[in-house]
């Protein structure tokens, strides 16, 4: 098996069910440069940091809240920026006052944090999984361009079915963004815990670029469908 959104996806998250139907995230991070390898994800209090190997400097580009969830209400938010904190708060007050969790919330938040303003104009990308007290889990992804407004898709889950979006469509020689009018990634999962998750998406992206690995960590997480308790587990290619 390989990747489904190809050899560079760059950045990529999916949200769905393990075949047993419970909610479940995975994200991926590559990178062609070392400044872009040269990273780590690690779990602090109810989040997962992207953060520097080492003595690198901040960058707020490469560093940055990838997965925030809460064990209480089941939420669940991922991205690759600075957007992850303001999904949070959005979807938790939604939440809090017993409000939809609409499309549109993600839309605004996702066009206010725009593209990313590098050379390639990396497009922002998030999901979150949420819902009301009583009802079943929403599922949403989103994507914004430096060409385009953002798109928001609400996913409708399958067991054993994640869906998502990356940053670029998979040419390492020629990363150009993800298209979302086309479908949303499928990612297939048999396991059952959040270790054989990231594993299972760390090990199908194996790629290599100017003679080195891109991989640069993987993160799994499934919800417990009696707690709400979110079990995560992460694989870094550098430890620190």
């Amino acid at each position: 098996m390989h990747n489904p959104n190809g050899p560079y996806p760059g950045r990529q998250l999916f949200i769905g069910m393990t075949g047993g139907g419970s909610p479940a995230l995975a994200y991926l991070v590559t990178g062609r440069s070392p400044q872009s390898r040269n990273r780590v994800a690690t779990p602090r209090e109810n989040s997962i940091i992207m953060g520097p190997t080492g003595n690198q400097p901040y960058d707020p580009l490469r560093h940055y809240t990838a997965v925030k969830y809460d064990n209480g209400t089941g939420m669940v938010v991922v991205s690759n920026g600075i957007q992850t904190e303001a999904i949070w708060e959005a979807y938790r007050l939604l939440f809090n006052t017993n409000s939809p969790p609409a499309e549109h919330y993600m839309k605004t938040l996702l066009e206010g944090a725009r593209a990313e303003p590098d050379s390639l104009h990396t497009p922002r990308i998030a999901g979150v999984i949420t819902g009301g007290n009583d009802t079943a889990p929403v599922y949403i992804v989103g994507i914004v361009r430096h060409d385009m407004g953002a798109r928001v898709f609400q996913v409708s889950p399958e067991p054993g079915i994640l869906r998502g979006v990356s940053t670029y469509e998979g040419d390492l020689e020629n990363p150009k963004p993800f298209d979302p009018d086309a479908e949303l990634a499928r990612l297939q999962f048999n396991g059952h815990t959040a270790e054989e998750l990231a594993r299972h998406l760390f090990d199908l992206s194996s790629a290599n670029y100017g003679g080195d690995d891109i991989r640069v960590c993987s993160i799994g997480g499934i919800r417990s469908d009696n707690t709400r308790e979110w079990t995560l587990a992460t694989i870094n290619r550098f430890q620190e």
